[in-house]
């Protein structure tokens, strides 16, 4: 399994990462909203750790970005706001579970192994195109039944367009769903992805409408 752990907090954040290590847990730290967005959008993780109150940002704002980009990873709040309110809100941005400090380290595990439990058994659409189908439970692309790696961005670029099928997505929704919190990207950044994807996938999967995006399904062609 592996974690990412965003917490400000330098002390917590050693004894949680010693902790997940002893659980032959892999886990990465992000001390501010800024790093861990940056984080999610390079890696895919099996869970995240979310404290609330952070630099550059709010907890709340780094989950919201999670699932504006239809990214399903099972988060779990770890703050000490304990107020009724600041659950119900956490929770109603996607959160999959809310803890709160203090907490104990043996409950806190469980209910890390719980929420990616329930992650892994939920039913996802599989999402399908021509020869094409896109698993979200699995993070699974295939053509005719072979398997197609592809990067993190290109699987999140697809995503984006197969959610969106026979519809047109801009060039700027792409830049903002897909590569939220990776800092400036270059002008052609966008095309080099939709390209590589035209050759992994066939180049009749996606069509170009000029002046206003990328488009996939029946009306592409």
């Amino acid at each position: 399994m592996h974690l990412l752990l965003v917490e400000d907090d330098a002390m917590l954040a050693d004894a949680v990462c010693s902790g997940a290590r002893q659980n032959a847990w892999t886990i990465d730290c992000a001390s501010d909203a800024l790093a861990a967005k940056m984080a999610l959008v390079d890696h895919a993780y099996s869970a995240v750790l979310l404290d609330l109150g952070l630099p550059h940002g709010s907890g709340l704002t780094v989950l919201q970005d999670l699932r504006a980009r239809y990214d399903a990873t099972p988060v779990l709040i770890v703050t000490a706001r304990s107020q009724l309110s600041d659950r119900i809100r956490g929770l109603d941005c996607g959160a999959d579970d809310y803890v709160v400090k203090p907490f104990v380290f043996d409950e806190l595990w469980a209910r890390v192994r719980a929420v990616v439990r329930r992650s892994q058994g939920r039913v996802s659409p599989v999402l399908t195109c021509g020869d094409v189908c896109l698993d979200p439970a699995k993070r699974v692309v295939t053509r005719a039944d072979v398997r197609v790696p592809l990067s993190v961005y290109e699987y999140r670029t697809l995503m984006v367009l197969m959610e969106r099928r026979g519809r047109v997505v801009t060039r700027d929704h792409l830049e903002e769903v897909v590569y939220s919190g990776a800092g400036a990207i270059e002008s052609n950044t966008i095309a080099v992805y939709i390209h590589q994807l035209r050759k992994k996938l066939g180049e009749g999967l996606i069509t170009t409408v000029h002046g206003q995006g990328y488009m996939i399904g029946e009306n592409a062609s």
